[in-house]
């Protein structure tokens, strides 16, 4: 089969559209710049962000390179509807909201780690600040990875030159603007990017034969018989029930851990606005979405029918809009994937940035000035970026695999932590810090990518998306957690104390009347075991 690779056919109209882009980008960043003078501006934007730009922020942190390059490189090699996959991923943002994100914005905190040093004490924190700045760089790595690929292509110079010259420009603007820049910028790449996936993709559909190409949804609709008539097995459930179940652990319980995300919730104006940001998210997320698994139907039919093979898979939707659409819109869709990619650059820098900034320091110089607190948060805010850089210049097969790897962590080392703390009162400091720091370990000496000689699913798809070996440790750590406490609890180990327990009423809205009944049953947590114990018997099977 004929191999056909993405070229760019004007590198100049490319060219344009990226500094164009990158022009409007650090113009809102120094703008921001000049309205962030106190912490709050700086890592909540001063808790002012409106329901539909958060809305749209959120999608724009959230969707990543991985929605225009990574996802739909998964789709078109394994001839599947990842659709099973993206929709695990697109419930974490409402679950973060209705599960903690609403509590912890009303303690004005700036990330998940503010809520962990309230509820478990500085040690815990440390901890917690440790996994999560580990995960946001490995989440940041494939958006480095990803606009390294993209400008590779744009300029036509070897990818590790791309990489230093992306790199260093977007921690500039980043760096500059603060949250108020990154919440601006990100709403603004979110239209930018949305339009860039669903228009082309329409004409494209259209010139296919689709007579649902001018809603993304439909756009594949009626082109079903033809796709079975060249890949009969394209729609085929390929695999087991334990390996789209092992989507709930890895992809949607991860997520729900980043601190990028929870600081979305964080820069609303009121809890209600954070409410609300979350609909705007889920209809614009959806709508991007849609233009996903459109790209991906649309990559495997045209191999099918060209006869020529997209290599990179990554550079699936590129060579489509070269081959099928004027040189513009192919442009236009490279500064698609640009904002994408910058956009959830963005996020995870800022989290990098808050986590250092202001848990970190404020647990071991807790009378440091804020402005001097401030100056830190920039220097890790670049330290961070730079660690991306540095790390890209090895990238994996696919540049999602870091992120779902990083995914896989928060969900066994910080999301029970923060699950059952906000939950459940006799959640206890010494468990909730052995459950983290030994489960998260199990986690990376099983995946793939450590010490391959004994990952748990071998060297198979599951253990490198991080799938498999999730299914052992997520379960194993809520089970962990819930049973330590109990036994710590009865021993006095670390006890759960009064004011711990009045915070937790408070933070759901319930103000000074307490109820010692309130969130301190035990059906929940001995459910939670059953369950878990379950599961972890099951993934623990061969893969």
């Amino acid at each position: 089969m004929e191999t056909y690779e993405f070229v760019l056919p004007s590198l100049w109209m490319g060219l344009g559209v990226v500094i164009l882009l990158f022009a409007i980008f650090y113009y809102v960043g120094y703008r921001s710049a000049k309205i962030t003078t106190t912490a709050e501006d700086f890592y909540a934007a001063g808790y002012s962000i409106g329901p539909v730009a958060n809305g749209l922020a959120m999608a724009a942190t959230w969707a990543s390179l991985a929605t225009f390059m990574g996802v739909i490189a998964l789709i078109y090699a394994l001839k599947a509807p990842f659709v099973y996959l993206w929709i695990q991923w697109a419930l974490s943002i409402p679950l973060l909201t209705l599960l903690y994100g609403a509590c912890l914005r009303r303690m004005k905190a700036f990330t998940p780690a503010s809520f962990i040093k309230v509820r478990y004490g500085n040690e815990a924190a440390i901890i917690s600040i440790i996994w999560m700045c580990l995960a946001m760089v490995m989440y940041a790595l494939g958006q480095m990875i990803g606009l390294g690929m993209a400008f590779e292509v744009l300029f036509g110079i070897d990818y590790n030159y791309a990489l230093i010259i992306v790199g260093i420009a977007t921690v500039g603007f980043i760096t500059m603007g603060g949250m108020y820049g990154a919440s601006y910028n990100a709403a603004f790449q979110m239209v930018v990017m949305t339009l860039a996936i669903v228009l082309p993709m329409g004409a494209i559909m259209k010139t296919m034969g689709s007579s649902g190409w001018w809603f993304p949804p439909l756009a594949y609709g009626d082109m079903v018989p033809q796709m079975l008539n060249v890949i009969p097995d394209f729609f085929d459930m390929k695999y087991d029930y334990r390996w789209y179940f092992a989507l709930i652990p890895a992809f949607t319980m991860g997520p729900i851990a980043l601190p990028h995300l929870a600081m979305r919730i964080f820069t609303s104006s009121s809890v209600k606005s954070a409410r609300w940001s979350v609909v705007w998210f889920i209809l614009f997320l959806g709508l991007l979405f849609s233009g996903t698994y459109t790209a991906g139907f649309a990559g495997n039919y045209f191999t099918a029918t060209e006869g020529m093979q997209i290599k990179p898979p990554d550079m699936t939707i590129f060579a489509l809009n070269v081959f099928y659409n004027p040189a513009i819109v192919a442009a236009f869709v490279i500064g698609g994937a640009v904002a994408a990619g910058l956009s959830t650059i963005g996020g995870n820098l800022m989290a990098i940035s808050g986590l250092i900034g202001s848990d970190f320091l404020g647990i071991i110089r807790p009378k440091m000035e804020t402005k001097k607190k401030m100056t830190y948060g920039y220097a890790a805010l670049g330290i961070g970026g730079i660690a991306a850089i540095l790390l890209a210049f090895s990238p994996p097969a696919f540049l999602v695999t870091s992120i779902l790897w990083a995914f896989g962590l928060l969900a066994t080392a910080v999301a029970p932590g923060i699950l059952l703390g906000v939950w459940w009162k006799q959640t206890n400091k010494a468990a909730m810090m052995i459950s983290s720091v030994v489960c998260g370990a199990i986690y990376i000496i099983i995946s793939p990518h450590v010490l391959p000689n004994i990952s748990h699913g071998g060297q198979s798809l599951v253990a490198k998306l991080g799938m498999s070996g999730a299914m052992v440790t997520v379960p194993l750590a809520y089970a962990s957690l819930v049973i330590l406490s109990m036994l710590f609890n009865k021993m006095g180990i670390s006890a759960v104390d009064m004011d711990t327990k009045k915070m937790i009423d408070r933070i759901h809205g319930w103000g000074s009347e307490y109820d010692e009944r309130r969130y301190n049953g035990s059906v929940m947590p001995a459910a939670v075991v059953v369950i878990c114990v379950i599961i972890f018997i099951w993934g623990l099977q061969p893969w």
